[in-house]
C-alpha cells in the first residue's frame, strides 16, 4: 500500500455532527456534560423519551466513541468518553441559539446554570469565570504567550496566551487545600470559553481540583442538571479567600 493511501485525511466532522444533532443525543450529550455516570432511565427523562427508544441512541454514541458505558451489577451507567466531548458540547452550545422558556421551571433552571454550573469537572458560569478572574487578579495564575497560538476573536489574546500557576499560587493552593492530580497527563490549567459569559473559565487539573475542594469543604453542592448550589459557608468563603459577592452573580 502506497504512504499516500496511508495517511489521514482531513476529520470527519460530518459523522460527530450526525451524532450529536439528533435532538435525543443531544440532550444525553448535555446530561452527562458535567462528567457523572448516569443509568439509561434517567437519560431517557433527560431526553424525553422511552428507554426503549433510547437504547438505540445510547449504542450509537457508545459505538461513536463519544459515550462509554459502565456495567454494574444488572445496571449500565453512561458517561462521556473523554474531556474532550465536553468541550465539544461547550463549543457548540456557544454558537446555538437559545431554546424558548416557556415555565417557570425551565427559567428557573435557565437562571441557575448561568450563574454556576459543571464543564465537565469544573466549575462554569458567572461564577466559574469569577474564580478565574480572582486567581489572575490576586496573581495565583499568570498569563503568559503561548507561541504559535492565534488570538481569539471573542476574547481578544484567548489562545493566543496561556495560564500557568505561580508559585506564590502553589503555596496559596497549598493553604487552600486544593490538591492537583500529579499523575495525570490532563494539562495542569486550561483555558476554557464560557458559552454563556463568553469569557475564560479554568479547566484542567486545577479546574478539577478547585470544584472537589470546593464541595467537600461544604462550599458548593451538585444539584441536578450541572447546577452547582452556593452554600452559606460558600458565600462566606469565596467572599473571604477570592473576593467572589456570589450575591452579585444573581
Amino acid at each position: 500500500m502506497s504512504k499516500l493511501l496511508q495517511m489521514d485525511g482531513d476529520a470527519d466532522i460530518a459523522t460527530v455532527a450526525a451524532l450529536m444533532g439528533e435532538p435525543s443525543r443531544a440532550a444525553v450529550l448535555v446530561a452527562l456534560a458535567d462528567g457523572r455516570a448516569l443509568a439509561a432511565s434517567t437519560l431517557a427523562v433527560e431526553a424525553g423519551v422511552a428507554p426503549s427508544t433510547l437504547s438505540g441512541h445510547l449504542a450509537r454514541l457508545v459505538d461513536g466513541g463519544l459515550i462509554s458505558v459502565e456495567p454494574s451489577g444488572r445496571h449500565r451507567y453512561f458517561r462521556l468518553a473523554a474531556p474532550e466531548v465536553a468541550q465539544a458540547v461547550e463549543a457548540l452550545a456557544r454558537v446555538a441559539p437559545s431554546r424558548p422558556i416557556r415555565s417557570l421551571r425551565q427559567a428557573t433552571h435557565a437562571s441557575a446554570i448561568r450563574q454556576a454550573r459543571t464543564c465537565y469537572d469544573h466549575l462554569a458560569g458567572r461564577l466559574g469565570v469569577a474564580i478565574c478572574d480572582s486567581l489572575l487578579n490576586s496573581e495565583i495564575v499568570r498569563v503568559e504567550t503561548n507561541p504559535g497560538m492565534a488570538a481569539d476573536p471573542i476574547v481578544g489574546a484567548g489562545r493566543s496566551n496561556q495560564y500557568v500557576i505561580t508559585e506564590y499560587g502553589k503555596e496559596r493552593l497549598k493553604d487552600l487545600g486544593v490538591e492537583l492530580d500529579q499523575s495525570s497527563r490532563r494539562p495542569l490549567v486550561l483555558y476554557c470559553l464560557d458559552w454563556s459569559e463568553q469569557r475564560p473559565h479554568l479547566g484542567g487539573r486545577l479546574g478539577a481540583a478547585l470544584l472537589n475542594r470546593f464541595i467537600v469543604l461544604g462550599w458548593m453542592i451538585q444539584a441536578d442538571r450541572r447546577v452547582i448550589r452556593i452554600t452559606k459557608d460558600g458565600q462566606t468563603g469565596l467572599c473571604q479567600e477570592f473576593a467572589i459577592d456570589t450575591v452579585a452573580l444573581q
